[in-house]
């Protein structure tokens, strides 16, 4: 049997536009239903490979059955206008496809699919499958018809015969009935009123069809069901008329015009790039690798390398990749390098077939005149130290530059900067070398061509992008961003993580027998507020305590079942005592298992430090990061979250760590965007900001601030930043939204020009597609102009608070730069060690406390010029726990 596939076009529609939520392409066209759509045709013609193929669409235009009732889909809401948008666009893709789509004025897709049906039922060669998430289609099933509903969750499901009959109660042929009599609201066909599935089904399979009940209605047991049936037969009539399917729409068509045909490459790879569809182009695009003629050379003697060492002595620039053994750059093995000075020509290097390798490359690669480029070259800039090599005249890392260029994207990885600016397919990747998951090998065990071809590829591509991506950077206004602050940034990053910081392991143990009895008796009191035991870090179960036990109040589903997370945690814990120990529990069991038992685990143990990685391509605002682990995560808002803190020590008894924290740093970066008078006379005058907000919002005297003023001002102050609607702060407060917005309307009368910023930034947003900072940092916004009311409002709030938050990471990372470089200039011992929102900590020899606290707060403190005054709060101590204030 050959299969037809027919596609209800509006209802794949609807389901890929609900299944997947906030997808859009970088000029604001929301995608979310085309990719989905796109996706479940694939999977369709992948998974069941269809001989013939077709699909219908609703028209807007009303339909038959409205003429007959006016009230038919009168409840219906219109469709989402970010859907509207999409479907010229998934018609597009079909088209693409080569598959035939039929939507004709006055009729909906399921008549036009039910005519379809009755021509093609004609072939007795056919299997004929209706792709439709709708159950009128039902009706239509047969020996040979059937219903294909895609489902994401539990696996696609083919109704035949027997199943409607099981779901429904009655055959696919009185679907029809049974929808006449009880209705279906999705469609507002009124039914019989009080008539439900179990009743229509039993009328059904006692008297078949609603012609049949109607000419026997007397014989219908139930006196309340007959007199209900008596009363609107007329309206059981229009009911049946409205659900049955007309199958002669007039189409005109041949079985064999909906013949399956190989999709057109060119029209698919221009509409999925156009798109953005990065996975979906992946299938498609051509393989690159294997078309070009390149010319990778294996360098596997002294000679060989003795020649290649000469090329690369004369050169001015070239590219570089090393292989190692890990991803780690303080463990990892070299295995071998490339290099790369034209296009389409690379040399690989295996170390361990050339004698004194380093030592021959060091002086190329300590030669500040000789450009080098890279692809996360920080990479192995760490590689190079631990073979004790300095790479300088680093001009250009690939990776960095992709990252100013779109720092809202997921990944920067090669692959993915190759394919999107050279629209080259790497081949072949890091897994087709080393495998996945635990089978995973190293590259030391890889075969030495192999590594080759995919090292020496690598060097080649990060040439080319170079190229490339400088244009981009020069013409989108970033060039001097990234050649003043990113990249100098990046030697900056690898003198931190290669420095690494002392962990005081004893004290972790200590925190973490303190935390186990801690959390021991937690469980217990947990248990007995429960009533039994139970596995407190398992959702269901807990569900099963707090909803069906206690029967305390859902807050909050999702798509697996009621909700217990913290949000839903903290609402209950004002009406039980349950809930309130959860959290507590929840609390001391990440300390502990994500810090406390952790950080010793990432100890490394050649140089007893710990070696966290900190990432400048990670953050949309140009804010760093930091993983293994992630400083930025550590609790400080609680005492026993402060207390990890206390881990992290100086490297010697001579040695003190140091702190320096800016503070207030965004609401001044805030002060001399906006330029308002009153906020930045406020910092010149050195007064306590939020108690200056206060009094101006009280309309009272700074001296009658009282504390919970000053707080709830606080709350103003950095609740603006983040574009903080009355709604927000009023939970925040525990006010009431009229209050808050009294609140917000009272800081806005003060501070005018803050105002008037947050709308000047939103229209800039919405005019360029972009917002910038102080230092030219470009996060284009294209969700500023969605017609999905909440998407937009995110986006208005990220052009309020990008500007700032990336005017601060400016700052925080030309701070970093000039201070590395005068501790370098003056041959200072003191080291940059950590960098955690707006603190920069540092291992200082107590010889050298003097110096280095004038040097880290006059440099800090003058990074940018701001109409306001710049302040860094300083501390010292043992740890960065202990530390007393510097003045």
């Amino acid at each position: 049997m050959k299969k037809l596939f027919l596609i209800d076009g509006n209802s794949f529609c609807y389901r890929a536009f609900y299944a997947i939520a906030n997808l859009s392409a970088s000029n604001g066209q929301p995608t979310n239903a085309v990719y989905g759509f796109v996706v479940m045709l694939n999977k369709i013609i992948k998974d069941q490979k269809p001989d013939y193929i077709v699909a219908s669409f609703d028209r807007k235009e009303p339909t038959f059955r409205h003429k007959k009732f006016d009230g038919y889909k009168i409840h219906r809401k219109p469709m989402p206008d970010e859907l509207v948008s999409q479907l010229p666009i998934i018609k597009s893709v079909l088209e693409a496809y080569r598959v035939p789509v039929f939507e004709l004025a006055g009729f909906e897709a399921d008549d036009i699919l039910a005519t379809i049906v009755k021509k093609c039922r004609q072939r007795d060669d056919l299997e004929i499958y209706i792709a439709t998430g709708d159950k009128d289609a039902l009706a239509l099933v047969d020996s040979r018809t059937f219903v294909y509903s895609p489902n994401n969750f539990n696996g696609d499901f083919i109704y035949d015969q027997q199943a409607v009959k099981e779901k429904f109660g009655v055959l696919p042929c009185q679907m029809v009935e049974l929808m006449a009599l009880m209705g279906d609201a999705s469609d507002n066909i009124p039914g019989v009123p009080s008539i439900g599935p179990k009743t229509a089904s039993s009328l059904i399979t006692e008297f078949s069809s609603v012609e049949n009940l109607l000419n026997n209605i007397d014989m219908v047991k139930r006196e309340s069901t007959r007199e209900l049936l008596k009363k609107n037969t007329e309206l059981l009539n229009l009911s049946r008329e409205l659900a049955q399917l007309d199958a002669d729409v007039p189409i005109d068509f041949a079985v064999e015009d909906l013949k399956i045909k190989n999709p057109d490459q060119n029209k698919l790879y221009s509409l999925f790039k156009e798109l953005e569809f990065k996975k979906l182009l992946k299938g498609l695009a051509p393989d690159t690798a294997v078309q070009e003629d390149v010319n990778y050379i294996l360098v596997d003697t002294d000679e060989k390398f003795d020649k290649l060492l000469k090329s690369i002595a004369g050169l001015t620039e070239f590219a570089l990749d090393f292989e190692t053994t890990g991803t780690d750059p303080m463990q990892a093995v070299p295995v071998g390098v490339s290099f790369c000075y034209k296009p389409k020509e690379a040399y690989y290097v295996p170390v361990k077939k050339i004698d004194g390798i380093f030592k021959k490359l060091k002086p190329i690669l300590e030669n500040e005149k000789i450009g080098k480029v890279g692809q996360n070259i920080k990479y192995e800039i760490l590689i190079l130290k631990n073979q004790g090599i300095e790479l300088k005249g680093v001009i250009f890392d690939t990776m960095v530059a992709s990252y100013l260029l779109n720092p809202s994207k997921s990944n920067h990885n090669l692959e993915d900067i190759a394919f999107e600016y050279l629209d080259y397919r790497m081949n072949p990747v890091i897994e087709d070398l080393l495998g996945k998951g635990k089978s995973a090998i190293t590259m030391d065990q890889v075969d030495v061509d192999k590594v080759c071809r995919y090292c020496c590829q690598d060097s080649d591509i990060t040439m080319r992008l170079k190229n490339v991506l400088s244009v981009q950077l020069q013409e989108k206004g970033l060039y001097e961003l990234f050649f003043n602050i990113e990249l100098p940034l990046v030697y900056v990053l690898a003198q931190i993580e290669y420095a690494g910081v002392r962990i005081d392991t004893g004290y972790l143990a200590k925190m973490s027998t303190r935390l186990k009895k801690d959390l021991d008796n937690l469980t217990a009191r947990i248990y007995e507020i429960a009533g039994g035991e139970f596995n407190i870090n398992s959702p269901k179960q807990l569900s099963a305590i707090l909803f069906d036990k206690l029967k305390l109040r859902v807050v909050k589903k999702t798509k697996t079942g009621v909700s217990t997370d913290e949000s839903v945690l903290q609402v209950l814990a004002a009406e039980h005592a349950l809930p309130d120990a959860i959290l507590q529990y929840r609390q001391l069991f990440k300390l502990k298992s994500t810090y406390v038992d952790a950080l010793p685990e990432l100890v490394n143990k050649k140089t007893d430090r710990l070696h966290a990685s900190f990432n400048q391509t990670v953050t949309a605002t140009g804010r760093l990061s930091s993983s293994e682990p992630n400083l930025q995560n550590i609790p400080v808002k609680t005492d026993i979250g402060r207390q990890i803190r206390g881990a992290f020590i100086s490297k010697g008894k001579q040695n003190r760590i140091l702190s320096a924290d800016y503070s207030q740093v965004e609401l001044r970066i805030l002060a001399h965007i906006s330029g308002d008078s009153d906020m930045i006379e406020a910092f010149k005058s050195r007064r306590d900001i939020h108690t200056h907000t206060a009094s101006l919002i009280y309309n009272v005297k700074e001296e009658d601030v009282d504390s919970k003023m000053r707080s709830s001002a606080k709350t103003v102050n950095f609740g603006i930043i983040y574009g903080m609607s009355p709604y927000g702060l009023s939970k925040d407060l525990r006010i009431s939204v009229e209050e808050a917005t009294i609140f917000i309307d009272a800081y806005f009368a003060r501070y005018p020009k803050v105002k008037a910023y947050m709308q000047d930034s939103i229209e800039a947003a919405r005019s360029k597609g972009f917002v910038t900072t102080l230092m030219d940092r470009r996060r284009w916004i294209p969700e500023i102009n969605s017609l999905n009311v909440n998407i937009r409002q995110f986006a208005e709030r990220t052009a309020i608070n990008t500007p700032i938050q990336g005017s601060a990471a400016d700052l925080i990372k030309i701070a970093m730069i000039n201070i590395n470089s005068q501790l370098r200039k003056k041959n200072m011992k003191t080291s940059m060690i950590l960098q955690v929102h707006d603190e920069l900590v540092f291992d200082v020899p107590e010889e050298e406390t003097k110096e280095a606290t004038a040097l880290i707060r006059d440099l800090m403190e003058h990074a940018i010029e701001l109409k306001v005054p710049v302040e860094a709060s300083l501390k010292i101590g043992e740890n960065w726990l202990d530390m007393r204030e510097i003045k």
